[in-house]
């Protein structure tokens, strides 16, 4: 029998990443989807306050559109996700529907900790929308508009850090990471033989020399974007959680307690 984790957390920001969204035919995953909105909706009618941050919007374009390469122009890149946002956050209202909730869409850029109005905004729209009772705020950045330029930067860079910096926006008691593997291992568990991490207390020289490259054709994430994503959860004494997405209801199995995923925290 697996120890259990004492989780307590009200307050919880979900990332999902594109390679759990997103079927290799570039077509949603509506399991995950549909099983995502419910989670989300038990969640919150249990009393919690739940956010989420989700990926996918470049690839649900590429597939709307029938690309079958992620777009290498920053231009196209945007166009995409123009078009893919639109529809990712219709399935995801529809999925929500059914549970009674509804999606709030967020869109944001770096502005928001860097402008002390836009932070402030923010801010309010985020404790307005937790104290909705139907409303899920899911949020993702504004792909359309960012740019990298030195004298404006307003990219977050990924959408694992964009998670991280949600969850020290609203003082998030948990971050769940959902990715297309079931933890942090000393290696690549798809090339080698490796040990899965059940807890990472720091991010170390060790730690960060475990972890490989770039993820999917659809997403720019990868485990070293969820390494720097638990570095900054770490420096605001927050915990993070990086499990497998592919059955979403394992959200309620962490909170539950449940040993599963690696766990970023300070303490045991």
């Amino acid at each position: 029998m697996q120890n259990k984790r004492e989780i307590h957390a009200d307050r919880i920001v979900i990332k999902i990443g594109t390679s759990t969204l997103i079927h290799n035919n570039s077509q949603p995953n509506m399991h995950v989807i549909e099983r995502l909105a419910y989670v989300l909706s038990s969640l919150k009618k249990a009393g919690k306050e739940v956010v989420l941050v989700s990926s996918g919007a470049i690839g649900v374009g590429m597939g709307v559109l029938g690309l079958k390469e992620r777009p290498f122009k920053i231009s196209k890149q945007q166009a995409v996700s123009s078009v893919g946002q639109t529809e990712l956050i219709q399935l995801y209202n529809q999925a929500l529907h059914k549970n009674d909730m509804v999606a709030a869409q967020m869109l944001l850029t770096r502005d928001i900790t860097d402008y002390p109005e836009s932070h402030t905004n923010v801010m309010n729209t985020f404790q307005e929308l937790l104290e909705i009772p139907n409303a899920i705020p899911i949020i993702n950045e504004n792909d359309s508009i960012t740019v990298s330029e030195m004298d404006h930067h307003t990219k977050f860079g990924d959408n694992d850090q964009l998670s991280a910096i949600v969850a020290n926006l609203i003082n998030a008691d948990l971050l769940i990471m959902l990715s297309d593997i079931d933890g942090f291992y000393n290696g690549n568990p798809k090339k080698e033989s490796t040990v899965k991490y059940d807890t990472v207390h720091a991010i170390n020289e060790e730690i960060i020399g475990a972890a490989g490259g770039h993820g999917s054709k659809y997403g720019t994430g990868g485990m070293t974007t969820k390494l720097k994503a638990a570095k900054l959860i770490l420096k605001h004494h927050q915990q993070m959680i990086l499990a497998d997405g592919k059955e979403p209801d394992i959200v309620l199995n962490i909170l539950a307690g449940d040993n599963v995923g690696t766990l970023f925290s300070e303490t045991n």
